[in-house]
């Protein structure tokens, strides 16, 4: 067979991913506060784009109008731009939520001794009076340090040492520096940095400066005149401690049980992190994207946060008169490229603006009776029933829901948290979610009071099928893990000590 070249025409069609739609992607997963730092760098990037901080009421009433909608309303409808996006693939998995309420939705976590967990709080986006009171900034424990050795009276040598090991203190108030290390650096003897450290070590609070865990207890202890041979003993076992050993503990330290429950209640009333009630930088507040609030006529009214969103114009003066005066090709091409990728900047950020406030309606309309009730009316919900429903493509609406925040009359919440699994029903009825399944097992942990009461996972399995979830021992277990609550087993022994 001959070997030859020639020439075809052919005729197909295909998906062109542009520069100013890669930037359309990317806009739509970035969080609020990385949105604002992206169009911070483009405002000193592109002189054709400016802020628009106008303080106009008539023009912010107008804005919040249109970025406001009622279930039940028909909904904003995309541009060409949504369309080309819909088509790019790319599947992320649900993510968890980020903070909860007080009440139904608690933050799964392990929390003292016979309470498996704690219920995290989160907030109404309504009433935050007297908030930023509570934000306000006080002494690092840097600071607070320093300020104890500027009268502690040490020698200037000494002094020095103990600014450098005093920086070198982490969050939760131990040392991380190498002491030889710190004698090499500094050209002294490893005994004067030694003695600088005691020093240090009998600073406030108790236990700061400790290298490890066991020296922090014991740095508390001897605070409190509490620290002899026993205790010296029972801190060298916290293995044991940490697995609930107590015919070991009481062998190591040579006391009987009074004398051990006596001394385990005094370590556990100490604190392993004595830094943990200063901070280095003032806490970062959750800011949402979209807020729901239900009407007087029993709808759910969803509208976004307005504040988040960057608003930016085109400056059409500066770009006709610079456009005027471009003279060469590359002024002229300098100028044409940054009015197009201002322009296109700002239909992004109004598509962004929209799509989010559709696939957040959808989730509203879906997830209803979670709103109303509670966790354990968490609908089972996946990426592709919302796509069907609002005509996007999956990958649209899981960058839409990715870093993405929503206020609730129930807290605040990732949009992700909203996506659950499904478990099916016992008898074909109503398929339960992931997340309320949790729930349910969480009541039922926290309802044991006595040892009796204490349910096997065999039980509690067969208890959530009667109330109506077809689920596996394993996946109970699985989930019981999740929560950070301990085994039956050891759910009875912690009972019987608490007795």
């Amino acid at each position: 067979m001959a070997l030859g070249h020639r020439l075809e025409l052919r005729q197909g069609q295909g998906l062109v991913i542009t520069p100013q739609l890669q930037q359309a992607i990317k806009l739509l997963q970035l969080s609020n506060i990385e949105l604002d730092a992206f169009v911070e760098a483009e405002l000193e990037r592109n002189p054709l784009l400016q802020r628009d901080d106008s303080d106009n009421e008539t023009q912010r009433d107008g804005e919040a109008d249109r970025a406001t909608e009622n279930l039940g309303l028909d909904a904003v409808s995309d541009s060409a731009a949504s369309s080309q996006m819909d088509a790019v693939p790319d599947d992320v998995s649900p993510g968890e939520r980020a903070t909860g309420d007080g009440h139904e939705a608690g933050a799964e976590q392990a929390g003292g001794q016979i309470d498996w967990s704690r219920a995290g709080g989160g907030g109404n986006f309504e009433g935050n009076d007297g908030f930023e009171s509570a934000m306000s900034r006080g002494p690092t424990l840097i600071e607070h340090l320093t300020d104890q050795l500027a009268v502690a009276g040490l020698s200037p040598a000494r002094n020095a040492i103990a600014a450098v090991l005093i920086d070198a203190v982490d969050e939760a108030g131990y040392l991380r520096a190498d002491l030889p290390e710190v004698a090499g650096r500094l050209g002294c003897d490893l005994e004067l940095v030694e003695d600088v450290l005691a020093v240090l070590q009998g600073f406030e609070p108790a236990g700061v400066m400790a290298r490890d865990v066991r020296e922090c207890l014991a740095l508390q202890l001897k605070d409190v005149n509490r620290y002899d041979p026993c205790m010296a003993a029972l801190l060298e076992n916290l293995d044991l401690l940490a697995r609930r050993d107590m015919n070991g503990l009481r062998k190591a330290c040579g006391v009987d049980d009074e004398d051990l429950r006596e001394m385990v209640a005094e370590i556990r009333a100490l604190t392993p992190r004595p830094g943990a009630a200063f901070h280095s930088d003032p806490p970062q507040t959750l800011v949402p994207d979209v807020h729901v609030r239900e009407t007087p006529g029993g709808l759910w009214h969803v509208e976004l946060n307005t504040d988040t969103l960057p608003r930016v114009l085109v400056d059409q003066r500066y770009h006709a008169r610079v456009a005027k005066g471009a003279r060469s090709d590359q002024e002229k091409t300098f100028v044409s490229d940054s009015f197009a990728s201002a322009n296109w900047l700002v239909k992004s950020l109004d598509q962004r603006a929209k799509t989010i406030l559709k696939v957040s309606s959808e989730i509203v309309r879906q997830q209803d009776g979670f709103l109303a009730y509670g966790v354990e009316h968490l609908r089972p919900l996946n990426l592709k029933t919302v796509a069907d429903a609002i005509g996007m493509h999956e990958s649209t609406v899981s960058r839409v829901t990715s870093n993405k925040y929503i206020a609730t009359p129930r807290g605040v919440f990732e949009l992700k948290y909203f996506f659950t699994s499904a478990i099916q029903a016992t008898e074909g009825g109503e398929a339960h979610s992931a997340a309320s399944v949790r729930h349910k097992i969480k009541g039922l942990v926290e309802a044991e009071r006595r040892e009796a009461d204490v349910h096997s996972d065999d039980r509690i399995v067969e208890i959530l099928k009667e109330s109506g979830v077809d689920i596996a021992r394993r996946t109970v277990a699985k989930y019981r893990e999740a929560l950070r609550i301990p085994s039956s087993v050891e759910r009875r022994r912690l009972l019987k000590e608490a007795c």
